[in-house]
Formats: structure tokens, C-alpha cells, sequence
């Protein structure tokens, strides 16, 4: 079993396909019986379809900025 922070450490890769076999098990174990994770990825889920959705948007400098420096931030993680 994995613990919610390693969940949710593993969520992105489960999303984009990129996890292994037992990975993508140990995760959904995790998500059957856990559902503030759940609730996690029912918002990551929404927010990739709310991105591909606005991909042809312009953002303000600003918020690109912003943006840029979190996923930044995510990524070192």
C-alpha cells in the first residue's frame, strides 16, 4: 500500500499513461479506498480538460508568469 504523498506524487504519471504495471495498481489500490485522492484527482483530471480546452488562449504576462513559476516549483518537487 502507498500513503496519500506518494499518490499523489505518482497522479500525473497515471494520468499521462507514463507509470508502470505495478505502479498504476498500487495507485488505484490507493484510490479505492481513499477519498480525499480521489477528490485529487477528480480536480487534476478537470484542470487537464479545462487547460487542453484553453490551449489556444492568451494569457496576461502576469499569469503566465505565475503559472510558469508554480509548475516550475512542481517540478522540483
Amino acid at each position: 500500500m502507498i500513503d496519500c504523498h506518494e499518490a499523489m506524487r505518482r497522479l500525473w504519471g497515471y494520468l499521462d499513461n507514463s507509470v508502470s504495471g505495478g505502479d498504476r495498481r498500487l495507485l488505484e489500490e490507493h484510490l479505492d479506498r481513499c477519498r480525499r485522492c480521489c477528490g485529487e484527482m477528480d480536480f487534476a483530471v478537470e484542470l487537464r480538460r479545462l487547460l487542453a480546452a484553453s490551449r489556444d488562449v492568451d494569457l496576461p504576462d502576469d499569469v503566465r508568469r505565475r503559472l510558469t513559476t508554480t509548475l516550475e516549483e512542481l517540478a522540483d518537487e
